[in-house]
């Protein structure tokens, strides 16, 4: 099992790796630790500009069980613990849970990847659940004193620069949607230009439907001179 999370991992990692909003490396060359830096591309977001750090490490199941995740530089914030780790519930184990509520659709599944992980704690960041907050003190004073925990994450905010690698050039908003567009290309994409695969069947399929759809016009033929031998 270990050897084939390792291989669902490595691909994971080539895939994020090309990825502008994350800057990610391997632990001591071992693909179950995880150095992860998450980039707020958002200019709207008050996390702009930050550099994250964390460390996800993966159990030897994975995909069967959710990563451990934790900053590495505790940020102030309702759902984040003052040790760096997170209460978000696509963190937790598979299935639902009666004592907290979670349904198995909120919580992790096998069909999950880093990738869903590292964009839900981004959202998470500006769309804090202050219900059941990891830390009570910051849930209240986003409630009730609004500026003053803005003024706590701008600061949090700043700090996060000293870890940016002195060789890391930092993406912006605009050199990432630059890099984009030169990596799509500037083209129209028609749907005979599509791969039939990305459209959930595969070329085999479409042939068998083809063939199938021509048996059944032979057929109607056959009906139609029937009838003209009836009249």
């Amino acid at each position: 099992m270990a050897e084939a999370a390792q291989r669902v991992l490595m691909n994971e990692f080539k895939a994020l790796s090309k990825e502008e909003w994350t800057n990610i490396e391997l632990i001591k060359d071992n693909v179950f630790e995880w150095s992860v830096a998450l980039i707020v591309l958002n200019p709207d977001s008050l996390y702009y500009g930050g550099y994250f750090k964390a460390k996800m490490a993966f159990p030897r199941n994975y995909p069967h069980s959710p990563p451990d995740f934790k900053f590495i530089r505790p940020l102030y914030h309702p759902n984040i613990y003052p040790d760096g780790r997170l209460c978000i519930s696509i963190l937790h184990p598979p299935g639902d849970d009666e004592m907290s509520g979670e349904t198995a659709a909120e919580r992790w599944s096998p069909v999950q990847r880093v990738e869903s992980v590292l964009i839900s704690i981004m959202s998470l960041l500006d769309d804090a659940e202050t219900a059941s907050p990891a830390n009570v003190d910051a849930g209240v004073m986003l409630r009730n004193k609004p500026e003053q925990y803005k003024e706590l994450v701008r600061k949090d905010m700043e700090a996060s620069k000293q870890d940016i690698p002195s060789d890391y050039v930092m993406p912006t908003h605009e050199t990432a949607w630059r890099k984009k567009k030169e990596d799509e290309g500037d083209f129209e994409m028609s749907w005979e230009d599509s791969d039939v695969e990305s459209f959930g069947g595969s070329e085999s399929d479409l042939d068998s439907e083809d063939q199938e759809m021509d048996s059944d016009f032979e057929g109607d033929d056959d009906v139609e001179d029937e009838d003209e031998e009836d009249k």
